[in-house]
């Protein structure tokens, strides 16, 4: 089992400054043995919200549950979806429809050859 590191907000902020001033992520990413792209985000994360962004909680961001993210879609927008989602699935009946249709003319013809009289059937011994 893999051991996870945990690293205070005053290193993350001091990484995140590094990279801000110049250095190489590469460089820093071999120096600490830190993914780069744990460092990007810290990177990002101190840029967009200072200090602050760096001493959160691990877990999911504050305001960003699926909850959450539900409660935003406007109602217009939920009935949008929905509609879109039903003509999806209308295109995808449709297309299978149509493909019945041409197997079911083929095997009735199939069938109508077979019974022609004079003609040998096949028995399928």
């Amino acid at each position: 089992m893999a051991v996870y590191r945990v690293f205070s907000a005053e290193f993350r902020v001091a990484v995140a400054e590094r990279i801000l001033n110049g250095e190489s992520v590469s460089a820093i990413s071999s120096e600490l043995k830190i993914k780069r792209s744990v460092l990007y985000r810290w990177r990002d994360w101190y840029r967009d919200q200072g200090a602050a962004g760096l001493s959160r909680r691990k877990g999911r961001p504050p305001g960003r549950t699926a909850s959450a993210v539900a409660r935003r879609i406007a109602p217009a927008a939920a009935g949008d979806q929905r509609v879109a989602e039903l003509e999806r699935r209308l295109g995808r009946l449709a297309l299978e429809n149509d493909f019945l249709k041409k197997a079911f003319k083929q095997v009735k013809e199939a069938r109508s050859k077979n019974s022609a009289s004079g003609e040998m059937r096949c028995t399928g011994k």
